[in-house]
């Protein structure tokens, strides 16, 4: 019963988790690769049929296979987040009128998240 209930919750955070790096598209606050990472992940605990369907999107398949078959991140998806979060964090540190608190808070997730990208290995 729970590995069942497990498997189930697997399942619906990847979803979450998919949903999010597919909104990671549009908006830069969220990263795409590690969410569709994580959703590939928890697919794979959850179900053969989902985690085979996402390593074949177009959108996702190519990092997440990169990602589980040699641990990399593509230069170009390390350079493109870096861009859209600075982009993101940086107007939003200088023009968005919030207590100091919630600035320090947004800039460390940004560092975390950067040095989580930066710290994975690229092809050359």
């Amino acid at each position: 019963m729970i590995d069942r209930s497990k498997k189930t919750l697997f399942f619906i955070l990847a979803w979450v988790s998919i949903t999010l790096g597919v909104l990671g598209v549009f908006l830069p606050i969220l990263p795409t690769t590690p969410f569709a990472i994580l959703s590939a992940y928890l697919f794979s605990k959850s179900s053969d049929k989902y985690h085979q369907w996402l390593l074949n999107q177009k959108l996702f398949g190519p990092m997440i296979r990169q990602w589980e078959e040699h641990g990399v991140i593509s230069l170009r998806a390390k350079i493109l987040a870096t861009v859209m979060m600075t982009l993101l964090f940086g107007y939003t540190l200088i023009f968005v009128p919030v207590n100091i608190v919630i600035k320090c808070i947004v800039s460390a997730i940004g560092i975390a998240v950067m040095w989580f990208i930066w710290s994975r290995p690229h092809e050359k």
